[in-house]
This record gives C-alpha cells, structure tokens and sequence, in this order.
C-alpha cells in the first residue's frame, strides 16, 4: 500500500522576476548578470567534479592488496554506474525539474516516498560537505605546515573550505558554473597526466598478482567493490539541479552519461597507470600513491606537492557543487510544502536558504569533530551517509520500473521500451548493491536517521492540511 498524503499547497515562488511558462518549474525567470541557467558543458562538469572528490588519491591503494582483479570490479562497477546515469537521463526527459531523485519518487510513489528521498539526500550532502572540508585540511597542511599545527587552525581552514563554495553559490548560479569549470579542468590535469601520461612509464613488473591472497576470485572482486562501490556517487548531479539546465530534457541525460564516462576514464587509466608505476609491495602499503607515481615518472619528491594541490583544487570543486545540490533538493520539496517553506526562497538562481543552513549545519559538524572529535561520533555520521545516498537511488529507479510497467512510459517503441527496461533493473541491483556496501551498522543507524524524518514530514503534511481546511 502507497502512503499518500493529500497533495499539499504548492509554496509560491520566492524569486523576482517575470514568470517564465517555458521555465520547466513553471516559477520566475532568472533576471540579472548573476544568474545563469547551465549548458551542457558546465552540467557535465558539475557531474564530473561531483562523482571525482578527494578519494580517487587513494583509491590505487586501498584495493592494492587484492590485485589486479580489482580492476575487474572497477570495470562491473562503471557498467552499473552508467547505467544508473542513463536511467537518470530517461527521467529527467520525463520530469525535467530541479530535485531528481525527489521529484521521480514523488511523482511515482507520492508525498512520503519524496519526502523520504529529499530528506536523505539532504542528509548525505551536508554531513559530506564537512567530510570533504575536513579531509581536504590534511591536504592543505603538506602545503602550509603551519595550518595542521593546531586544531584550531585545522578547523579555521577547514571553515574556510567550505564557505568559500557557499559565498561562490552565493554570488549566483553564474559563479557556480564558472567555479566548477575552472576547478574540473585544474584537478583533471594532473590525474590525467599519471591516468595518461603514467602509461608511457608502465612497467608489468610492478603490476604484482592477479589474484592477492587467499580469497576466491569472486571473493576478491567483491571485497574490491565493497571499497569502490561510492566512488560513483554523484551521478545525479544533474538530474538534482536539472531546472538550472538549459534544455534539461535533452541536456540532463547527456550531461549525466558523458560526466559519469569521464570519471570512469580517470578511475580505470589512473589506477592502472599507478599499478604499472609503483612496485605492488610499496604500493599495498602506500598513503599517498599518485605521490609515488608522480615521483616514479620525474624522479625528485616534487610530486607530493603536486598532488596536493590537485587534491585541495578537487575537492573545492566538489564542495562546490555538492553546495548547490544540497540546497536544490530541499528546494524543490519546500516548493511542494513537504520541507519548511524559506527553503524555497531562491536569489540569482540559488536556493539561498537552502545554502546557508547546510553549510551552517556542517560547520557545526566541523567544529564538534575538532573540539570533541575523540568519541568517533563524526565518523560514524559519515559512515550514515555511504547508507543515505543510495536511499534516493533506490527509489528513483525503482520509479522508473514503476512508470515503465504502469504504461506511464513511452509504449511506441517496444525496443526502446525493452531497453529501459533492462538498464531500469540493472540499475536497481547497482542501487541496492549500494547499499549492501554499506555494511550493517549504516544501514542500522541510516534507518534512524531517516525515521527522525517521519517527524519532520508529519508536521508538514499536518500544516498542508490546515492549510486546505481554511482556503
């Protein structure tokens, strides 16, 4: 039985401006220098520099130890990714507005089933944004020594992280772009110069085992995909914020498909150019492995400052664009009266409200990891997450298996609609394999989670109704 509440007053739209009926929300066109609706180049980096965060540096070493055959999981991994990124591009020809995943689970499923999936999403951002600000410190302290000298000088610069970002979204959705394109393009070109150039240098004698240990082969490619299984998450980038899209119904789906392949390049070449560049038994034990391979190619100790710098430019970028999406989800809710109504105020393109309270929110995280920080409470919130980002996969592609067996999809072409089909289901095992990956103990806690919000959505839905009651 589908948990229906009845479809509560839409909230105005906050912007100034004239109204658009061609705008794909129907709300306010975006006047002003500052706001500026995404092409497909900025959409697709936006997917790119939101899939490929601060991880990827130490992704060679962490399935060193179970072989080559790691990158076989890499390689089933990137077909599930891509098919979650073409079913995201179908929906989002069907329902080109902001908030994916919440916008397919609500039309499907109704009220709860969105509210749920904006609630988790919600979640996932801005615990993730203080993960990333807090990660890219132990990067900003190889550059200046001086930052990683005090706790509070981590947590100043680790503030400053994230707030930077937000002042960019901000300043409007013409900043957004030009940021995340600036940061995708200074980020990519070292990763692509070990992913490409590290081939030129490859030596097979460093590649180590096939098969590492005693596990079976099966056994060491699921070990393997249980540590890569989120390095994906962000193939909804554009679908999230699909209504600052030019063209969302044509452009989504490309931006999502080409951003999602493009990471997977870098993934496949980049672990195995660093396979073939550092012996496996340095490798298996390494913490900085683009290091050593940068190191391996040019000789010196130069490369660990270069990879730094890779590493602090990529995760502003993703910060950048994990801002944006953390306010569009909650906006397109609060637009629907199933989140509080400021969060639908937007300026310049921005879910401003929306900004604000996730980076407050996680620069509250931010300081609670550096001053109370021995009793792993932050670790297990980022352990919640790796759980609450596959909630909102889960339930859009289980909306598109629903739209593709009610008839609601397109039923001219039986090819087309076998071939959705099948990416539908595939998509559905990548999602709940996810959340397997997960382990026991985020499930456990990201169930909570997700129950505390039941709270949020009855106020609302209670508030709708009287809403109704006095019209």
């Amino acid at each position: 039985m589908t948990l229906h509440a009845a479809p509560p007053t839409p909230a105005p739209e906050q912007d100034r401006g004239q109204q658009d009926p061609g705008h794909p929300e129907g709300g306010a066109r975006q006047e002003g220098p500052h706001a500026r609706r995404f092409g497909l180049p900025i959409a697709t980096c936006l997917v790119m520099g939101n899939i490929i965060g601060g991880g990827i540096f130490l992704l060679p070493a962490s399935v060193a130890p179970f072989g080559t055959i790691s990158l076989v999981a890499f390689g089933v991994l990137t077909a599930g990714a891509i098919a979650l990124a073409l079913v995201f591009g179908r929906l989002a020809e069907r329902h080109p507005q902001t908030g994916g995943p919440y916008v397919y689970a609500r039309a499907a499923f109704g009220d709860f089933a969105g509210f749920l999936a904006a609630w988790s999403y919600w979640i996932t951002a801005w615990v993730s944004n203080a993960a990333l600000a807090v990660a890219a410190v132990g990067y900003l302290g190889v550059l200046f020594p001086a930052v990683a000298e005090h706790r509070w000088s981590m947590c100043l610069a680790a503030l400053a992280v994230q707030w930077l970002p937000a002042a960019a979204n901000l300043a409007g959705t013409r900043y957004v772009g030009a940021v995340q394109v600036v940061a995708t393009v200074l980020k990519f070109a070292p990763l692509l110069l070990v992913a490409v150039g590290g081939l030129f240098f490859f030596d097979p004698a460093n590649l180590g085992p096939y098969r590492a240990g005693d596990s079976s082969a099966m056994g060491a490619v699921s070990a393997a995909a249980a540590i890569l299984l989120f390095s994906y998450l962000g193939v909804e980038s554009a679908a999230v914020s699909a209504g600052e899209v030019r063209d969302p119904a044509r452009n989504v789906g490309r931006a999502t498909v080409l951003g999602t392949v493009g990471a997977a390049v870098v993934y496949l070449l980049g672990t195995l150019s660093v396979f073939g560049l550092v012996a496996h038994e340095k490798l298996v034990d390494s913490t900085a492995p683009f290091t050593d391979a940068v190191n391996a190619m040019f000789g010196g100790t130069w490369g660990g400052t270069v990879v730094a710098c890779a590493a602090v430019v990529s995760m502003l970028g993703a910060l950048n664009g994990w801002t944006l999406l953390s306010a569009q989800t909650p906006y397109a809710a609060a637009r629907d009266g199933l989140f509080p109504r400021p969060f639908a105020v937007k300026r310049r393109g921005v879910p401003v409200v929306g900004v604000v309270v996730t980076v407050a929110l996680a620069s509250a995280l931010t300081v609670y990891n550096y001053t109370f920080g021995t009793g792993g409470v932050f670790e297990v919130l980022v352990l919640v997450t790796t759980f609450t980002a596959t909630v909102p996969y889960l339930l859009a592609t289980a909306a598109q298996i629903y739209f593709l067996a009610s008839g609601r999809a397109d039923r001219v072409h039986r090819g087309r609609l076998v071939r959705d089909a099948v990416l539908a289901c595939l998509a559905f095992g990548f999602s709940l394999w996810l959340v397997a990956g997960s382990g026991y103990a985020a499930v456990y806690q990201g169930v909570l989670f997700l129950f505390a919000g039941v709270l949020v959505y009855a106020v609302m839905a209670a508030r709708a109704q009287r809403r109704r009651e006095s019209a």
